[in-house]
Parts: C-alpha cells; sequence; structure tokens
C-alpha cells in the first residue's frame, strides 16, 4: 500500500523535478496529483520518465482530506494561502517556500544533516525545504562540523538563473541571444543584465545592507546545523543556467587538515568528493545538473586564520535544492512516522 501525493506547483521548474525525482526514487505512491493555478488547469504534463500523463488540477477546488503528502512548489503566496488547508485536512505539507522556515514550529530540514527534526512536524503539520543555496551548503558543513566544531563560515555562492525559475532562464537565453545578433537587450527578471555578467543582487535589500538570499543562509544554516556558528554571506546571481556554486571558507575550533577533511567528506552521505589537484580535477555547475549529490573540490587549508579550510561546492539547485530535497524528506517521513501496509 502506497501513499497519496499531491505535488502543487506542478507546472513550474521545481514541480516538474519534483514528479521526476519522484519516479527516479521510485518513491511508493498509489495516487499522485499534478496540482497548479486556475491558468494551468487541464493542461497534462509527464509523469517523470514514465508514459504516464496528468492532468492538472486547480488549487482553488482541490480537496486535500485522504491525500498523505503534499510537496508545495508554488511560492509563499500559494503556500499561505493552501498550506494551512491542506495540513488541517490531514496531509502533512513539505514546503519549498521561504514562508514557513524560519517558524518555530515548523522543523527546516535537510535529511543528511537534522532528519531528527521532522518529529517535530506534527505541530503545524508543515515541514520546510531550506534555501536552495543552503541546503548544499549544509551538506557540506554537517561531517567537517561533527569532526571539527565550525565557529565561523565566509561563503560567496554562484547562483544560476533557475533559482529566479523560468523567467530568468528565459530572460538569460533570450539576452544572450540579442548580444549575438545586434538586438536590444531587455531586463525583467533581473534588475541588471545577465548575459556575460554577475549580478551581486538575489532577492531585496535588508537595512543591513545585506539581500534577504544572504540573510536566509545565515539563519536557516544556524537553525539547521548549529545556532551557534556565525555566518556571513554574499550572494551573487551568475549567467549560468542550472548549478549553483559557493565558496566556503571555514574556521574551526580545533585541528582539521585538507588531508582528514577530504576523508570524511569523501566518506559523507549526499557528498561526492572530486578533488585532484590538477586540470579538470574539480566540478563544475554544468557537470552537476541532473544529479542529486553535493559536489566538493578545491579542498585546501587557509593559512590566514587557525583552524582554517577553504572549500568549493557545486550542486543542482532544481534538485538538491529544492526537488530532491524534498522528496528525500517525504521518505524520511514515510520511514519514522507514515509507515503504510
Amino acid at each position: 500500500m502506497g501513499y497519496k501525493v499531491a505535488v502543487v506547483g506542478a507546472t513550474g521548474n521545481v514541480g516538474r523535478e519534483m514528479l521526476n525525482v519522484l519516479v527516479e526514487r521510485e518513491f511508493p505512491f498509489d495516487e499522485i496529483a499534478a496540482v497548479a493555478s486556475s491558468r494551468s488547469q487541464g493542461m497534462e504534463i509527464e509523469l517523470g520518465d514514465t508514459d504516464k500523463m496528468l492532468k492538472v488540477k486547480n488549487i482553488e477546488h482541490f480537496d486535500f482530506a485522504g491525500w498523505d503528502i503534499a510537496l508545495f512548489a508554488a511560492g509563499s503566496d500559494s503556500a499561505k494561502e493552501y498550506a494551512p488547508k491542506a495540513a488541517a485536512a490531514g496531509c502533512v505539507v513539505i514546503d519549498n517556500s521561504s514562508l514557513y522556515r524560519m517558524d518555530p514550529d515548523v522543523p527546516l530540514i535537510v535529511p543528511e544533516v537534522n532528519p531528527e527534526a521532522i518529529d517535530d512536524y506534527k505541530k503545524r503539520n508543515i515541514i520546510a525545504n531550506p534555501n536552495c543555496s543552503t541546503a548544499q551548503m549544509v551538506v557540506a558543513l554537517k561531517p567537517l562540523h561533527d569532526a571539527a566544531v565550525i565557529k565561523r563560515v565566509v561563503v560567496s555562492t554562484y547562483q544560476s538563473v533557475s533559482g529566479a525559475g523560468k523567467g530568468g532562464m528565459d530572460e538569460l537565453f533570450e539576452q544572450s541571444r540579442a548580444i549575438f545578433v545586434g538586438d536590444p537587450k531587455t531586463n525583467s527578471v533581473f534588475t541588471k543584465q545577465i548575459a556575460f555578467n554577475v549580478i551581486p543582487h538575489i532577492d531585496v535589500f535588508l537595512d543591513d545592507g545585506s539581500t534577504k538570499e544572504e540573510w536566509k543562509m545565515v539563519v536557516e544554516t544556524k537553525k539547521i546545523l548549529d545556532s551557534r556558528i556565525k555566518v556571513t554571506a554574499t550572494c551573487v546571481r551568475v549567467p549560468v543556467f542550472v548549478g549553483h556554486s559557493e565558496s566556503i571558507n571555514i574556521e574551526f575550533e580545533k585541528e582539521l587538515s585538507a588531508k582528514d577533511a577530504q576523508k570524511i567528506l569523501r566518506d559523507a552521505p549526499g557528498i561526492m568528493l572530486v578533488d585532484k589537484r590538477e586540470d579538470e580535477g574539480y566540478v563544475t555547475p554544468v557537470e552537476c545538473v541532473g544529479d542529486g549529490a553535493t559536489y566538493i573540490s578545491r579542498v585546501r587549508e587557509d593559512p590566514t586564520v587557525k583552524n582554517g579550510l577553504n572549500i568549493w561546492c557545486v550542486s543542482d539547485n532544481l534538485r538538491k535544492g529544492a526537488a530532491l530535497n524534498a522528496v528525500q524528506i517525504a521518505e524520511l517521513l514515510g520511514r519514522k512516522h507514515l509507515q503504510k501496509g
């Protein structure tokens, strides 16, 4: 006996990826529903690489009663309106938006990092999926923190345009095409030209000069991993379609050599270590697309601080940063709390 799973926001980049991941990982569902806004009602979308097509249902009329799990990938506005309704109907919500992440009654989970937190889901029947840039970073930090206790993290991100949705991907393509053929360039998704450029601005600016994306990385890392860790972030949008990269500087309480860190990372769940000190001995975003792993390269000691390391971290943001992590949470939920049969 399997689960009844609803994917809300099924027509978007992350929603479609959720459907793919559910099939790829052979998640035990008996029934699956593709749910989206009224604009998408009636359209058909593929269920992963199966031959089955799903007809999209209108969220305004969808009854969550009798459904076990709802994977939400529809943004904060939809989550605010419909996630509580689904939760009240007995359907456990796993939400990809930022709306519930810092709610003290909602667990914020990366299964490789803090699986024990899932026990608190019953307070609201809602589980939060972290920000894409946070998710891959804490997967990398967790085994190192367990070994040597992290004091401080300085991270600079190189985030792909797919983090801004289909519109961001379209804008990069259209601007790139316009540059090559000499057409006028326009931007509506991003504040400045993204083609052949980088933009140190993701989400809105806060009073202290940081952006909300940077704030998310700080507070989410503390909630997921350890509240005592000091974190500072600079988040940058780059002209890459899929795949987030991060340059992470870590300061530890205990000594940890690069060699020992490599061994720890090599054996850690969810991580692929590709770290050869030679040409092509590292991973770039295009190489991680379609993969669920968090790739680590360029592990080296930082001689400017006591007990410091630098690492390079790359992951498919639509997968580990969103869809895959949500499905992994659903798997964890099933193992610990919603056993069928």
